[in-house]
């Protein structure tokens, strides 16, 4: 509670200084395509706070967007299949590749970095296959508007997306903090044989993670394709997974596992966008926008070790 509280209090402070800064922070424009941005982000990054939660990570999630953007592009324009079964599958999809990755995790015994880094090379590989190294777009979405609309349309002036987000993160929250699911995931996360012994089948709770996570990146991944429009497969979703672990990283969730909550993974994904933005606002170079991701990363596993120090003290 007092790491979201903290977060909450830094997102209130950057927006007050971004906004005086440059007043442009609270026009309509940028603040709708701010709480878009904050929408598509926020998605994958609860499914990557689940997983993290386990004390596994997700390297592939920016990746995956890029294959899944690919065969999206492919299927409305390309081969003519219906909006809602291209829908389906494109998230079905996302949930199979997260199968994969919690089955190799826990029947194989692969360290979670290793399969997801695997992961991070086929599927842009497979993306620039299928593609031929070429641009997909989406062109005029004839003949799928109503699914353009789904994915970029607003309702009363608030974005889709971030309508989404809102409902997928209260969704997580009852599931991680009031239900038996999320006592077994943190019970695991800080001591899997423990968890083990103590009854709860915690292989079938980190491949339900993992199936957790690859749902959101597929749901993501549709909302990135449309509002990107075209799909470049070489750097659809660059660095993307870095985005969802920083923000989890600083909502409260440890690298070691089995601390976390959905409250501060919200207020991470907002505070990354603010930052991003405030970046774009003061024209500071796109280049550094690593760095500072970098450095919210840095900086959230160091005040996630100095706490614990202070506490074992």
């Amino acid at each position: 509670m007092k790491k979201d509280l903290g977060i909450l209090t830094i997102l209130a402070v950057l927006c007050v200084v971004t906004a005086i800064i440059n007043p442009r922070f609270l026009s309509p424009a940028n603040l709708q395509n701010t709480a878009r941005l904050v929408g598509m982000f926020g998605i994958f990054s609860i499914g990557l706070g689940f997983v993290i939660i386990t004390g596994g990570i997700d390297l592939s999630v920016g990746s995956l967007f890029s294959l899944l953007g690919i065969l999206m592009c492919s299927a409305l324009v390309e081969w003519g299949v219906p909006w809602p079964a291209v829908a389906l599958g494109i998230v079905g999809l996302g949930g199979l590749v997260g199968a994969f990755h919690g089955l190799t995790v826990t029947k194989l015994k692969f360290q979670p970095f290793i399969i997801t880094l695997c992961g991070l090379l086929w599927y842009r590989g497979l993306a620039r296959y299928i593609a031929g190294d070429s641009t997909k777009g989406l062109g005029d979405a004839r003949g799928f508007e109503g699914f353009a609309r789904l994915a970029t349309g607003s309702v009363f002036g608030i974005p889709l997306p971030f309508l989404y987000f809102a409902a997928i993160a209260a969704a997580a929250w009852v599931l991680l903090h009031r239900g038996v699911y999320g006592r077994h995931l943190f019970a695991l996360g800080r001591n899997e044989e423990a968890a083990r012994y103590s009854g709860i089948a915690t292989n079938r709770r980190i491949v339900q993670a993992y199936v957790i996570c690859g749902v959101l990146a597929g749901i993501s991944g549709i909302l990135f394709a449309f509002y990107a429009t075209a799909i470049a497969p070489s750097s659809h979703g660059n660095f993307y997974e870095l985005y969802g672990i920083a923000a989890a990283v600083l909502g409260g969730c440890s690298l070691r596992g089995g601390e976390g909550s959905v409250i501060g993974i919200v207020l991470g994904a907002a505070l990354l966008q603010v930052l991003q933005n405030l970046v774009n606002l003061l024209g500071i170079p796109s280049s550094l926008n690593f760095a500072v991701m970098g450095t919210v990363i840095f900086a959230g596993v160091l005040a996630d070790r100095l706490v614990k120090r202070r506490s074992a003290a």
